[in-house]
């Protein structure tokens, strides 16, 4: 499709007030899903958050790797198991996890965001005391070392970010006797997000967003005030794998975030449709 130079003044021109109300805002995206796997959802991503940081914004980008995850476990001869949507992390576990996340993962993207002309630095919540953490307790069963965020440090994400660097950081935790938690990615972003005064908080996903019926893309709820969520969850429109995640935003909300939103990774360029455009994009919290 070809585009005319009039049609791209008008995009330009829409995005402006947008660019100035978060030129040197702090924008926090989690990264997961679909867009972390498929090589052109990638290079969309990245694309993106290299012309936010050109614009202006402070983006901090958190990310996950489940599948990374259980791809080495199944090469070591480990099965995955989860609890209650959790992975169990015994001792040998926790060791993949922190060098698939802090290691390979992790230093993979940073150096694909700099392939795209963007500035990075990798992190893990093991650095500068970023993220300390306790053994999370569950009614459903023992997960091992999967830690519950006690406090968040930012000194070295603010650092970072300062001397013009995408802060690119994996969800490991220390415990208060040495111990490495595994972090769910989802729980780090909101609360990373909520200590630096964040103006959003950007899940990214693989479905369109809170749908009012799951199996209608069409049904997309595009706005939620945090205030309906307990009505929402009562007739059953947010459910199984969408609870921890409105359960995340609501958390960001409440602890300051202006915004939280849920968007479709599968979209590409979903986070700049969602940032720059009138019309947004997936389902926003305030």
């Amino acid at each position: 499709m070809k585009i005319s130079n009039a049609d791209r003044a008008r995009v330009l021109v829409q995005a402006l007030p947008y660019i100035q109300k978060y030129a040197g805002k702090t924008v926090v995206v989690k990264y997961g899903g679909n867009a972390m796997i498929n090589k052109d959802l990638k290079d969309a991503v990245m694309s993106d958050i290299v012309l936010m940081q050109l614009v202006g914004i402070n983006v901090v980008l958190v990310h996950g790797g489940g599948p990374e995850i259980s791809a080495m476990l199944k090469k070591v001869g480990k099965v995955s198991e989860f609890v209650g949507g959790m992975r169990v992390t015994d001792e040998e576990t926790i060791d993949i996890v922190q060098m698939v996340l802090a290691g390979k993962v992790n230093k993979d993207l940073v150096q694909l965001l700099e392939r795209h002309g963007g500035q990075a630095v990798g992190l893990c919540g093991l650095d500068g005391g970023m993220l300390t953490a306790e053994k999370l307790r569950s009614s459903e069963g023992d997960l091992g070392y999967v830690g519950r965020i006690t406090e968040v440090n930012t000194d070295i994400i603010m650092n970072a970010a300062k001397n013009g660097y995408v802060p690119i950081i994996s969800t490991v935790a220390a415990g208060e006797n040495g111990e490495v938690f595994n972090i769910n990615a989802d729980i780090a972003a909101a609360r990373i997000a909520a200590k630096l005064d964040a103006i959003k908080l950007i899940l990214m996903t693989d479905i369109r967003g809170l749908l009012r019926d799951k199996d209608d893309e069409d049904t997309l709820i595009p706005v939620v005030n945090v205030s309906e969520v307990p009505s929402l969850k009562n007739q059953g429109i947010i459910g199984g794998g969408m609870i921890p995640k409105i359960d995340c935003c609501v958390e960001a909300v409440r602890r300051g975030v202006s915004r939280a939103h849920i968007l479709d990774g599968r979209i590409p360029h979903s986070i700049l449709i969602e940032l720059f455009s009138d019309e947004g994009v997936g389902t926003m919290l305030y």
